[in-house]
């Protein structure tokens, strides 16, 4: 039988705040975190915008020389992570250390290591490049640092699915437990690739919006006049743990992930499938594990990026799974605000999930001033939403075709008959 397996911390660090209530309080009032990057010169660049992170100092969450040998990224994915493991009142003790595991995932990884250290490369030479440049640069030291930090010995790994690798790197975990691999899981994803080589290669591929004057305005999903994503960075963590192991500990349960799906397009490296055909077997599977109806679900926590053919194509996806129920349930987008974190999406996006099953509040997507006629679905414009919802989606779609879908449950204490 699969145990259970419920969420009892979050850790986040986003361009709309740096702890998970000014992150939830700022989608709830449909803050913006898009401005003018300030990091570097963007006057040559045909998107000069972006959400990122601001005030935040590595050195909160770890020694300030070590910071100096660390990515962004994997500051970022410290820094989550011991906000979840606080948040979640867990201590990763020697006696249940190898039951406790990380799964952290990032779409690119260091990007900005990569970057500086090739310009040593040329201008200085090879015996200039820093000793620590590889494992600065590579992807999967956010998991093996986090696992360091914590003194968590369990099973650790990492994923690299573009911008499905949080929702990949939360659903891997998910399992993991499930399965019985693991008690504890610390989980999900970090991305700080606001550099110049991104951006300018998301340039060239007219990817990116470019209404540089009204950053606030500029991440847009579902309506007419989007003309592209918004780059963000950041880390959401979660903490997923055993219902039985959480219960016994008397940890606070934020909610519970019931259901995980994944798929491949296998159609285009970077447009969705026609019809958004991969997304919607991607959640319908998600459903299928969950083992509920299509009907039970109440809210749509959206991959939503802002672009053309994405959009349109989940809009598609979500009416060729629901069916009529599709009109009646709500999505949105938090990328409106948040810009898109790549890799990390999945992680903060499955958070502002948990927290609406929390709350019983849905976040908006602002921006939606003039509706897609092909996006005809209830996208919770403007303004937050009161709604008694009981289950969730969260999807994320990345480049190469990958899909993958959580669902999440509202958690309700069980009754006992003492």
């Amino acid at each position: 039988m699969k145990r259970r397996v419920v969420i009892t911390g979050v850790g986040v660090v986003s361009p709309v705040g740096n702890d998970a209530k000014t992150f939830w309080d700022s989608l709830l009032a449909g803050k913006s975190g898009i401005e003018k990057i300030t990091s570097f010169d963007v006057s040559d660049y045909p998107t000069q915008i972006a959400g990122e992170v601001k005030d935040f100092d590595p050195g909160d969450y770890m020694d300030k020389k070590e910071a100096r040998r660390t990515d962004r990224f994997v500051q970022f994915a410290i820094a989550a992570a011991k906000q979840a493991v606080q948040d979640a009142k867990l201590e990763v003790t020697p006696e249940f250390a190898d039951r406790v595991g990380v799964y952290i995932g990032s779409g690119i990884g260091g990007l900005s290591t990569w970057e500086d250290q090739h310009s040593i490369l040329l201008e200085k030479g090879p015996r200039r490049v820093s000793p620590f440049f590889i494992p600065m640069m590579i992807g999967n030291m956010a998991s093996g640092l986090v696992s360091i930090e914590l003194g968590a010995k369990g099973p650790t790994s990492s994923t690299i699915t573009a911008c499905a690798t949080g929702t990949n790197a939360i659903g891997d975990a998910f399992r993991l437990i499930q399965h019985g691999y693991a008690d504890v899981m610390v989980t999900g994803g970090a991305e700080a690739t606001i550099r110049p080589m991104a951006m300018a290669g998301f340039c060239s591929m007219k990817a990116m919006s470019t209404r540089n004057d009204e950053p606030h305005k500029a991440s847009r999903p579902f309506d007419q006049g989007r003309d592209g994503f918004v780059m963000g960075e950041g880390s959401g963590i979660v903490v997923l743990e055993e219902l039985e192991h959480a219960l016994k500990r008397g940890a606070t349960i934020i909610a519970e992930v019931i259901g995980y799906g994944m798929s491949a397009d296998a159609h285009h490296i970077t447009a969705p499938s026609p019809g958004g055909e991969g997304a919607a077997r991607c959640m319908a599977e998600a459903i299928r594990d969950a083992g509920i109806s299509p009907d039970e679900v109440g809210y749509i926590n959206a991959h939503g990026t802002s672009t053309d053919l994405g959009d349109v194509g989940e809009t598609q996806a979500i009416k060729a799974v629901f069916g009529q129920h599709a009109y009646e349930l709500a999505v949105s987008s938090t990328k409106s605000m948040t810009g898109h974190l790549l890799g990390a999406t999945g992680g903060i996006e499955a958070i502002a999930t948990a927290f609406a099953l929390r709350d019983q509040v849905l976040p908006p997507t602002i921006n939606l001033e003039n509706p897609d006629p092909e996006c005809d679905l209830d996208y919770v414009p403007n303004e937050a939403r009161k709604a008694h919802v009981d289950v969730a989606l969260s999807n994320t779609f990345g480049f190469g075709g990958h899909n993958a879908t959580i669902v999440l449950k509202r958690y309700e204490a069980e009754k006992t008959n003492e």
